[in-house]
């Protein structure tokens, strides 16, 4: 393929997104709930989740959907998972203030019912409470011919965490480590582009995946009877739940026996649309200096040639094997990097912050992000 792609010529410009939701977020009032009451909003940075108070608590809400992955899981009938992409693009957000996700309520709208798909979606959800440590809640189904002609699948989480232990970035310092943890693929993100390269390449999701599908110590959720993993496997493969191990690095910095507490952890980011320029939503004036990377993950290296893609773009769009970022104290970066070693393969202490202007900065794929 010679003509090159981005996700703008996808459909979906990244920019004019962000000033569409600026403006959105300018036209809002005030909330109703004064201060120090139930309810009562909390100035929280970055925008991962949104705090509110709750007596010597905060609660912590997310929502989002799946997006347009669910075209492809629509196009090959396969649901499996897509209930636990719908579950982590929600509670990992809520991982980045520091909350633990406690309940779920979900939202599916359909232009007509089928029992055999809501019973796939009801399984993929029940996997997701179990990852995610959440109860199912409650949810809704709206049957909307004429105004959805593909299922959506969209839901909130909800969290709780302890007043004065938010992590809301305002302890981030020059010197912070940067430790990365794996993505399982592409996640729920970027998928207008995605579908474009396929629509484009000549090939099919049926077809045997032509790169190596086994490394990174990752599993892609089979759903088809033969030994290659087929590329339909692979962009379906479901977004990585972050609760474990982040909840229990939480709890383990909040005992007696921790030699690290929570103000040690200064930051969390979610690799989520926009790539690694989400870095910058976690601090107003510091930057971010990536020189160990984890690994990229075959497929994206795939899309990009495939799709004749910018390395720039691809950063920008995709996880690119990176799901999740923590920025802690450097004097205790080794012990949790090696805590979280044992419980997930792959994680890997990739860079510091810096106090070298407000961009991100990825030397090994020589990409710079000075905005959102």
């Amino acid at each position: 393929m010679t003509d090159k792609m981005d996700y703008a010529s996808a459909g979906v410009d990244i920019d004019l997104e962000g000033s569409a939701v600026a403006s959105l977020i300018s036209s809002l009032g005030k909330s109703v709930r004064p201060a120090g009451t139930p309810g009562a909003p909390v100035d929280l940075p970055g925008g991962f989740g949104g705090l509110i108070e709750f007596g010597d608590n905060l609660l912590a809400l997310a929502t989002d959907g799946v997006g347009s992955k669910l075209q492809i899981a629509s196009l090959l009938n396969q649901w499996s998972g897509v209930g636990i992409d719908c579950m982590a693009m929600n509670v990992n957000d809520l991982l980045c203030v520091g909350a633990e996700p406690i309940a779920f309520v979900d939202y599916v709208a359909v232009p007509k019912p089928d029992p055999e798909v809501h019973a796939a979606l009801g399984a993929s959800l029940a996997e997701a409470c179990r990852l995610a440590r959440v109860t199912l809640a409650g949810g809704e189904t709206a049957s909307l011919p004429g105004i959805v002609t593909e299922l959506d699948l969209s839901g909130t989480a909800l969290g709780y965490l302890k007043k004065n232990e938010a992590i809301t970035g305002e302890n981030l310092q020059a010197g912070d480590v940067l430790i990365g943890l794996p993505s399982s693929g592409i996640h729920s993100n970027g998928y207008s582009l995605v579908r474009r390269i396929i629509d484009h390449s000549g090939f099919s999701y049926h077809d045997s995946a032509p790169f190596d599908t086994t490394s990174g110590g990752r599993e892609i959720l089979r759903f088809v009877e033969q030994k290659q993993v087929t590329l339909g496997e692979v962009f379906l493969n479901p977004t990585k739940i972050y609760c474990d191990p982040v909840v229990d690095l939480i709890k383990l910095a909040q005992s007696p026996e921790s030699n690290f507490t929570v103000n040690d952890i200064h930051g969390i980011c979610h690799v989520t649309g926009g790539g690694l320029s989400n870095l910058l939503r976690l601090h107003k004036s510091l930057g971010w200096e990536i020189d160990n990377p984890l690994p990229v993950h075959p497929e994206f290296k795939w899309l990009a040639n495939t799709g004749g893609v910018d390395t720039w773009e691809m950063y920008r769009t995709f996880n690119m094997g990176c799901g999740m970022i923590l920025a802690v104290d450097a004097r205790h970066a080794v012990a949790i990097t090696e805590w979280l070693t044992e419980k997930m393969t792959g994680v890997q202490i990739i860079g510091r912050v810096t106090d070298n202007g407000h961009k991100v900065v990825h030397l090994g794929a020589e990409v710079e992000f000075s905005h959102y």
